[in-house]
């Protein structure tokens, strides 16, 4: 049996880590977040399911890069970054001129599956990089800063690049 376990993370509502060491280290916990002023929450605001921090493991010492969750593992819903981001990036959508009602409707439809490690992650890849082409730039710009937190690390490089 191990004694290993994950710690609780403490995240505000936009998802800025506050800390991945909330339950051993409660002094380091915040009520609002320093960087946006947020309410910080340790856990699912669905299901009550701790949000998984840091991982202990006895006797190791470990660095590891924390990527915060998009979906709670306890219920499977989005946590409140993950549904903001997607609410936003929809907004977005809804104000580009230079696509018509389908395309936009194409890829606000993609959002899901570019968040979420899926079969359908590499149809919403193209989608998203052959619909935002037609945007433009300037619209890529701004989606990448909108998904960038939400997205995993293949869908980063694959439709923002390096």
């Amino acid at each position: 049996m191990s004694d290993s376990y994950y710690d609780t993370a403490q995240i505000c509502l936009n998802g800025h880590v506050v800390s991945t060491f909330a339950s051993s280290q409660p002094q380091s916990n915040q009520k609002f977040c320093a960087q946006c002023g947020a309410e910080t929450i340790l856990a699912c605001t669905g299901c009550g399911t701790t949000i998984r921090g840091y991982y202990h493991v006895p006797g190791v010492i470990g660095f590891f890069d924390y990527s915060k969750p998009a979906y709670c593992y306890g219920c499977g819903k989005p946590f409140p970054w993950t549904a903001a981001s997607l609410e936003a990036a929809s907004e977005l959508v809804d104000d580009l001129e230079t696509l018509s009602h389908e395309e936009k409707q194409q890829l606000k439809g993609s959002f899901p599956d570019l968040v979420r490690d899926t079969p359908r992650t590499a149809v919403a890849e193209g989608r998203f990089k052959r619909l935002t082409k037609k945007a433009g730039t300037e619209t890529v710009g701004a989606m990448r800063s909108i998904l960038i937190d939400v997205v995993s690390e293949a869908v980063k490089k694959s439709i923002f690049g390096p």
